[in-house]
């Protein structure tokens, strides 16, 4: 935090707890055990005093080098550093350890040191959407929107940093291939719960805009309301659910009926038996406790999903899925000339929550109508909507077929579905087989001897 920015800002001395640094600092010397206690709670940034902030530093610098942290080697390191003076000499740092008995308190005076910090940065914040509002240079639900973004990026305790050095990047990268390694996981990122496709795409990667597109009654929102339940009944990881299309009543049926693996055009006419009462029962007590969060509004802009998903994700500590359902329905930012435009913007948009939220965005997307114009009617790249910006935008682009769309009367075709990975940037593309079941709204892992129970599509 830049103090004499505060300082210029206002006349009040900022919140801090020069004493809680001091603390911290001397038990640190005291107790290396005493680093790794803090080092989820605190950073450099979050000290006060700049000198506070370089012996800090200098600290966690000591340990990752797996040198010990005491007065003659933080003392030499600030040497070399030409930063000992600056910190107040090694009478200072002799100060540190003699102004605290024990280390035993540590974390309770790291979390004051935090606390304190976050005042700063509310007042840093404050005053930078006060300015915003006097300049009058954008319209105000842009406003809005970036105020939230800098209220989110303080509570989510994200660094302001833009650049990161090479020596950095390299080191961090190199540590997850060594993770993955050591875990020997064939699955890195949120799976969808299909066995093929997990495979080849490792599962969906945070920050990462996914696509699944299709042309209508392919089963778009079966399939990513299956995905939804995996990932938050089998797992019991929080997704985020935007329909702007259904209600959150026809959602929570297909997610019922799928879980139960039900009919569901049963349900919808009330043709219910007490075995299918029994499955739903126990299908509604486990979907009861998934963290599933559904949001059906209708016309929603790209600034109004931002601001409920950061939401979202502040009040339930986390958050590993959004699902958009369907991109073609949100509103873009301002008024567009060509709705080309305006999906380009929207494209642009998800992405950059799934890079700022650090989720994987699921966005269901329409296809032209001019698939239907050919002879094999799998869709390719070229179908995508109203935009080439989706295709630029996504990390993965997968489009759903099933010909028994077309092919109604074709025995070979019933059941049978295919996920085209048409597009992923760090991995292969291909073709993945599943099983439809459409009386129970439910995709499966394909399976050549399973038995297709005949019925209508529900829904």
């Amino acid at each position: 935090m830049n103090v004499a920015g505060y300082d210029q800002l206002t006349a009040r001395v900022p919140p801090q707890s020069i004493e809680a640094e001091q603390s911290v600092l001397g038990a640190i010397l005291l107790d290396k055990e005493a680093l790794l206690k803090v080092l989820e709670i605190i950073t450099p940034e979050d000290f006060y005093r700049e000198a506070h902030r370089k012996i800090f530093l200098a600290m966690t610098e000591l340990f990752e080098r797996g040198e010990e942290i005491d007065i003659i080697s933080l003392k030499e390191h600030l040497q070399m550093k030409k930063e000992l003076e600056s910190v107040g000499g090694a009478s200072y740092l002799s100060s540190l350890v003699a102004a605290v008995p024990t280390a035993a308190n540590v974390k309770h005076h790291a979390k004051i040191i935090r606390e304190k910090a976050l005042m700063r940065g509310l007042i840093h914040a404050a005053t930078e959407v006060i300015e915003m509002v006097y300049d009058e240079g954008m319209p105000a639900d842009e406003m809005v929107d970036r105020a939230e973004k800098t209220i989110f990026e303080i509570s989510d305790k994200r660094t302001t940093t833009t650049f990161s050095s090479m020596k950095d990047v390299i080191k961090d990268s190199f540590q997850m291939i060594e993770d993955l390694y050591d875990s020997k996981k064939a699955i890195t990122g949120v799976p969808s719960g299909f066995r093929d496709l997990d495979e080849l795409t490792t599962g969906f990667q945070p920050g990462d805009l996914i696509i699944v597109g299709g042309r209508p009654s392919m089963g778009k929102t079966t399939f990513a309301l299956n995905i939804a339940q995996h990932v938050a009944v089998e797992g019991g990881e929080p997704v985020a659910i935007f329909s702007l299309e259904m209600s959150k009543r026809q959602l929570a049926i297909r997610m019922l009926c799928s879980e139960a693996m039900v009919d569901a055009n049963k349900v919808r006419k009330g043709f219910i038996g007490k075995e299918d009462w029994h499955k739903l029962t126990s299908a509604a007590g486990k979907l009861a406790e998934a963290p599933v969060y559904i949001d059906d509004s209708s016309n929603l802009s790209v600034l109004e999903m931002r601001a409920k998903a950061r939401r979202l994700k502040l009040e339930k500590g986390g958050l590993s899925l959004i699902i958009v359902d369907y991109l073609q329905l949100m509103k873009g930012r301002g008024s567009f000339e060509r709705r080309e435009q305006e999906i380009s913007d929207i494209s642009r948009s998800l992405k950059a929550l799934a890079k700022e939220l650090e989720v994987p965005v699921i966005a269901l997307s329409q296809l032209n109508r001019a698939v239907e114009q050919r002879h094999d009617k799998r869709p390719t790249l070229a179908d995508l909507r109203e935009s080439g910006a989706i295709e630029q935008d996504a990390d993965v682009i997968l489009f759903l077929y099933r010909d028994e769309v077309y092919n109604k009367n074709n025995p070979e075709s019933r059941g049978k579905a295919e996920v085209i990975i048409a597009k992923q940037r760090n991995g292969p593309t291909d073709t993945v087989n599943l099983t439809f079941l459409s009386s129970c709204t439910r995709f499966v892992d394909y399976a050549s001897d399973i038995i297709y129970e005949e019925g209508e599509e529900a829904f």
